[in-house]
């Protein structure tokens, strides 16, 4: 069975992104990314990315991570928190450790899409 299944199909994965963007928008170092985006189409990719990425049954067919998000210059300290963020979201909706690990190695190869170089030599 499919991490996908395993958390509850199509209406955890709707639960989680809700409350998990939530979250990233009361954290005032993550506010700023946020400024002047459509957060229904936001959650819409996020939804469908992480189905697909957890093993759900359609494909993600949206730009690339590092396409999209290219233009925010992201920072590694926070990809991080938006990481901590994502962790707790699915702790606080009962997903098990195990399975909060198994997405997390899913997840984590994509921090070096998702953060900027140029970000990255300006935080040094």
């Amino acid at each position: 069975m499919s991490v996908f299944d395993q958390i509850g199909g199509p209406p955890a994965v709707a639960a989680a992104v809700d409350d998990f963007y939530r979250r990233l928008i009361a954290d005032p170092a993550l506010t700023p990314y946020f400024d002047g985006v459509d957060m229904r189409r936001l959650k819409g990719h996020q939804r469908s990315f992480i189905a697909a990425a957890i093993g759900g049954p359609e494909p993600y067919l949206g730009r690339s991570m590092r396409e999209s998000h290219a233009q925010w210059h992201i920072q590694a300290i926070h990809f991080d928190r938006v990481v901590d963020h994502l962790i707790e979201t699915l702790s606080d909706l009962g997903v098990s450790g195990s399975i909060i690990e198994q997405i997390g190695a899913k997840l984590a190869p994509l921090k070096d899409e998702v953060v900027s170089s140029d970000a990255a030599s300006q935080a040094s």
